[in-house]
């Protein structure tokens, strides 16, 4: 919560994941098929009224997946979301056909409310996300949310960044993910340890193999006990008695991979996001197009709701 006086807090949010979750958390209402989609609008724009209501935050972002498959993480690893590909293809994510037409909605329907919706042409929402916690952290408290538990590798606890993770009780009863949660739920103690951690143990949603025979807690482990993934490497070069056996074999093993995956768990902090006023915003931006979105695809209830958050209704 901000308090009078405070720097201000910034909320990122991982649109994407928050309108995939509303697509498939709300019903759709539709007595007529022939009729427009709207349950993911509904629930993208209650969502971000439930958010603002309860962070109570100063500035606000909805961060865009520009390229939702970079090319520098295939180039890296080739496996890289393959599973998420629509018809066997190179280039289009598998996206349910009736979430489609509601995206673009989405986009106007902030871009009316005067949200900033920023994105980076060859990096995703995480990198936007990742650039401007870079930019703003320690000036303002940040929270990120997500259903993705890659992000957490932004969680600092010194310069304000926790991740506020939806994957679980939605936004209504997040968890609040700041360094005693990793501590607690993965045994490592900040974001990078956690990144490190995530390159070990790999990721089947987004297609890292991570090191085979290499598990959560072994992956861990290793990082707390050497600090770091690089660390841990050089240990491994250097023969460290410690590193034996099995666990030794399966880590020169998968040097190759070693190699390449940091470059695609990492969130980039510098992706080329334009310099926008994040504030939130005082008037609507847009009052026609507002209109137009709440009449035209029957959300006037989630509309006045944001409307409302926000202070402007």
């Amino acid at each position: 919560m901000t308090t009078p006086g405070s720097p201000g807090r910034l909320l990122l949010l991982d649109s994407a994941s928050l309108y995939f979750r509303a697509f498939f958390g709300v019903p759709d209402q539709r007595k007529d098929p022939a009729q427009p989609p709207t349950n993911a609008i509904r629930g993208f724009l209650d969502m971000l009224a439930s958010l603002v209501t309860q962070f109570e935050p100063t500035h606000l972002v909805a961060c865009w997946d520009n390229d939702w498959r970079p090319q520098f993480r295939v180039d890296a690893i080739p496996t890289y979301k393959t599973h998420r590909l629509a018809d066997g293809g190179v280039e289009e994510e598998q996206v349910p056909d009736d979430l489609s037409p509601q995206v673009p909605v989405i986009a106007d329907a902030l871009a009316a409310l005067g949200i900033p919706r920023l994105g980076a042409d060859g990096y995703e929402a995480d990198d936007v996300i990742g650039t401007l916690t870079a930019r703003h952290k320690g000036s303002m408290a940040v929270d990120v949310v997500t259903g993705d538990r890659d992000l957490f590798q932004l969680v600092d606890d010194a310069a304000g960044v926790r991740v506020v993770y939806t994957a679980r009780g939605g936004v209504r009863d997040p968890d609040l993910v700041d360094q005693a949660f990793l501590l607690a739920k993965y045994a490592v103690p900040d974001g990078p340890s956690y990144a490190d951690m995530a390159v070990l143990r790999g990721d089947t949603s987004d297609g890292l193999p991570g090191v085979a025979g290499i598990g959560e807690k072994t992956a861990a482990k290793l990082i707390t006990t050497y600090g770091s993934l690089a660390a841990l490497r050089e240990a491994l070069e250097g023969g460290d008695p410690a590193l034996k056996g099995a666990q030794r074999a399966r880590l020169e093993a998968g040097a190759a991979y070693l190699d390449v995956a940091p470059r695609v768990v990492q969130v980039a902090p510098d992706a080329p996001v334009p310099h926008v006023d994040t504030s939130l915003p005082t008037e609507v931006a847009d009052p026609a197009l507002l209109s137009r979105v709440a009449s035209e695809f029957g959300v006037t209830s989630s509309v006045n709701r944001i409307l409302s958050a926000l202070g402007l209704g």
